[in-house]
C-alpha cells in the first residue's frame, strides 16, 4: 500500500460477519465481470490505484468467472466465496463511509440550434490535452490532469465553466447536440453521461471523455452554506426547485462549479444496457458503483452496505455486491461510493435522495489479499 493510502487500512473479516451477505443476489455481477476480463486481455488493463490492487491480481476471478452461471443466489455468492476475501475498508479518522447515487438522463435535444435549443453539448477540444508531472505548469496543483495548450506553445488552466458558457468554444464545431435547458446541461456534467432524444425519434447516447481539469465545486453545498435549502433537505430535486424559482441567479450558482464536462458520443447497441463509462464497459443497474480511482482499481468487487438507504431495495437496508466500474470528481477517499441507479426518469428520482453512511467491503481474489493480512 502507497503513502496516498495511509489515511485508511483494509481490515480481514469473514464471509459469515458481512451483515446482509446472505440475503445478497450478486448474480447480474458476472456479464460485468466478463466484459471487464475483455477489456483488461484485449484492450489493456486498468490502471492501478494506490492501493496497490492491479488488473493482474483481478484476472483470476474474472478468468473464473467467464464459465461461471450461477444457478442459484446461493451458488453466485458461493463463487465469490471461494475465490476472495473480504476486507473492510475502515477510515483511520474514525468516520464512516458515505454513498451518493448517479444515473443517466434522457435528454431532450437538437442537432441544430434554434430559439428553444441553445445550450450545446461539447466533444473534447483538440487543445485540451492531458497533464502529467512531466507536463504540468507549476502554477497549477497536481489534482489538474488536463490543461490548455496554447498557440504558442505554453501549457495553461483551460477556461472555466463561466468562460465556457459565455462562448470561449463557439464557432468551433465541437457541438453535438442542443439542449433546451442549462440546468438540465448542468445535471448531464454532473452524471457524466445522457441518452439523448433527438426531435426525429432517434435515441442517441453521450458519455464522458474528458473535462477542463477545475475542481468539482458542489453547488448543493453553496446552496446550504447560504442558508438557501437546508442541509436535512438537500437532494438533486431540492436543487433543482430552488434553480427553478430563482432563473435570475442560474449563472451565478452554477458557475460556482468551475469543473466543465466534454463528451463523446456512444453507440446504442442495446438500449437496456447501461452507459460505457470509465472501466469501458456497461454500467450495470444497481450493482455499479463509482469509486476513487487514484485509490482503487476498476473491476474489484465491493459489498456495500447503507442500512438508512432504504428507498431503493422496497424500504430494506442497502446491503449489495457492487462492481467498481467508474469515478468522479466528486468521489474522493477510500470508502466513498456513488451507486448507478439505471437511466431515465424514475432512475433519477432514486438517485437524487441518496446521501447515506455506508460501510465499504472490498472483496480481493485470494492469491492478492495475503498482501494485505
Amino acid at each position: 500500500m502507497s503513502d496516498h493510502a495511509s489515511d485508511f487500512v483494509l481490515q480481514a473479516i469473514s464471509f459469515d460477519r458481512l451483515k446482509g451477505w446472505e440475503d445478497d443476489d450478486p448474480s447480474s455481477l458476472f456479464e460485468g465481470m466478463r466484459s471487464c476480463h475483455r477489456q483488461i486481455t484485449d484492450v489493456k488493463p486498468y490502471r492501478t490505484g494506490s492501493l496497490g490492487l492491479s488488473s493482474e491480481d483481478l484476472l483470476p476471478l474474472l478468468a473464473a468467472a467467464e464459465d461461471f452461471k450461477p444457478s442459484s443466489p446461493a451458488s453466485a455468492r458461493g463463487f465469490f466465496e471461494r475465490h476472495c476475501r473480504p476486507f473492510l475498508i475502515r477510515r483511520k479518522d474514525g468516520n464512516p463511509g458515505f454513498v451518493t447515487a448517479f444515473y443517466e438522463p434522457e435528454i431532450e435535444v437538437s442537432e441544430k440550434p434554434d430559439g428553444l435549443f441553445r445550450f450545446p453539448f461539447y466533444r473534447r477540444p483538440d487543445n485540451l490535452i492531458d497533464l502529467d508531472d512531466g507536463n504540468r505548469p507549476d502554477e497549477l496543483d497536481g489534482s489538474y490532469v488536463f490543461g490548455r495548450l496554447r498557440d504558442d506553445g505554453r501549457i495553461s488552466a483551460y477556461p472555466d465553466r463561466r468562460e465556457i458558457d459565455q462562448g470561449f468554444l463557439e464557432g468551433r464545431g465541437l457541438e453535438i447536440a442542443w439542449a433546451k435547458s442549462k440546468i438540465d446541461v448542468f445535471f448531464v456534467h454532473v452524471q457524466g453521461a445522457a441518452r439523448l432524444r433527438y426531435n426525429d425519434g432517434r435515441i442517441g447516447r453521450i458519455t464522458y471523455a474528458a473535462k477542463a481539469g477545475h475542481p468539482f465545486s458542489a453547488i448543493g453545498k453553496l446552496l446550504i452554506d447560504r442558508g438557501q435549502i437546508d442541509r436535512d433537505e438537500i437532494s438533486m430535486q431540492s436543487i433543482r426547485a430552488w434553480l427553478g424559482r430563482n432563473p435570475e441567479r442560474v449563472d451565478e450558482v452554477l458557475w460556482h462549479n468551475r469543473s466543465y464536462i466534454f463528451f463523446r458520443e456512444a453507440p446504442v447497441v442495446d438500449p437496456q444496457a447501461g452507459p460505457i463509462a470509465a472501466a469501458k464497459v456497461p454500467l450495470i443497474a444497481g450493482r455499479s458503483l463509482a469509486v476513487d480511482r487514484m485509490i482503487h482499481t476498476f473491476g474489484f468487487p465491493f459489498f456495500i452496505r447503507a442500512d438508512s438507504l432504504t428507498h431503493l431495495d422496497h424500504g430494506g437496508p442497502f446491503r449489495r455486491l457492487m462492481l467498481a466500474l467508474d469515478t468522479g470528481s466528486a468521489i474522493v477517499g477510500p470508502a466513498r461510493g456513488d451507486i448507478f441507479t439505471g437511466s431515465g426518469d424514475l432512475a433519477g428520482e432514486r438517485a437524487g435522495t441518496v446521501r447515506n453512511d455506508a460501510d465499504f467491503v472490498i472483496l480481493i481474489p485470494k492469491a492478492a489479499a495475503g498482501r494485505f493480512d
